[in-house]
């Protein structure tokens, strides 16, 4: 337990440092803008010029985010999340601003996909790089909409504004980094809210009490049967939030390593759905 703790910690240090260099070395240099609340740092830092960087002000940005996940979400995930943004914060600081590369599309490109490289590991770890991703989340429970409507929302801002102070071409070219960024993280991870796990186990017991313990979410049993086999087993069907596959493919491999699970994007959901 302590060494999975340890490797997650590494883990989110790995994605922060990711993160910052992408900043660092290919969007600031380039005036080419990040999603979410890492872009609204760059665009307010640009603003108040040597009054604030774009690490100090990412940090500020998250503080009344991180008090929110505190009582929103979860403590772990929140504890990590934080460990994410104080860490990209500090790499943001403590990495030098240097400009490889003339080329603004090399930049746009190579920034959009070492960035997403960073939050899809994190993501995929059980945390996140904080902000919209928060925020997201949060209304999403409370709304029960997708999460991508509020990140195009706040990406759009970003767009327009980089668009309206330096000019249409910049606002292109953070239209790449975000398309690139998105396709990384939906390979490394998944931009879905909410999944549908499909298990099929013969521990399905333990499987069902394990999941209980540690989810809270509800379970459909479905009987099962191989078709080469003719083993009868049972399949465990439950819904989860893309911030609870981390927790349930540990769950799967410590009760059952030789479960067969398949996961698909869940586009919508009738009826109740635990959202505390």
């Amino acid at each position: 337990m302590v060494w999975l703790e340890t490797k997650k910690i590494i883990i989110v240090l790995a994605g922060a440092l990711l993160n910052a260099i992408a900043m660092n070395f290919f969007l600031i240099p380039a005036n080419v803008y990040a999603s979410g609340f890492a872009g609204v740092a760059q665009l307010l830092s640009g603003m108040l010029g040597s009054f604030a960087s774009t690490g100090i002000l990412l940090f500020i940005l998250n503080i009344p985010v991180t008090i929110l996940a505190w009582k929103k979400v979860g403590k772990s995930f929140t504890v990590y999340s934080f460990i994410s943004v104080f860490s990209m914060s500090l790499f943001l600081e403590l990495i030098p601003i240097i400009h490889l590369s003339g080329d603004i599309l090399l930049n746009a490109v190579f920034g959009g996909v070492i960035a997403a490289v960073g939050v899809g590991i994190t993501l995929k770890w059980g945390a996140s790089t904080g902000g919209m991703d928060i925020i997201a989340m949060v209304l999403s429970r409370l709304k029960d909409k997708p999460v991508g409507t509020y990140f195009f929302t706040l990406n759009a801002i970003i767009i327009i504004t980089a668009g309206v102070l330096y000019g249409w071409e910049k606002a292109l070219y953070t239209l790449v980094t975000l398309y690139a960024s998105t396709r990384v993280i939906d390979a490394i991870h998944t931009r879905h809210e909410k999944l549908t796990a499909m298990i099929i186990t013969k521990k399905q017991d333990e499987m069902k009490k394990a999941i209980h313990d540690r989810l809270v979410r509800g379970i459909t049993i479905i009987p099962a049967k191989g078709a080469f086999t003719n083993e009868t087993r049972e399949m465990l069907m439950i819904v989860i939030t893309r911030y609870e596959l981390f927790d349930l493919e540990r769950i799967i491999k410590e009760v059952d390593p030789n479960a067969f699970t398949n996961v698909v994007q869940t586009a919508g959901i009738f009826g109740f759905f635990r959202k505390d």
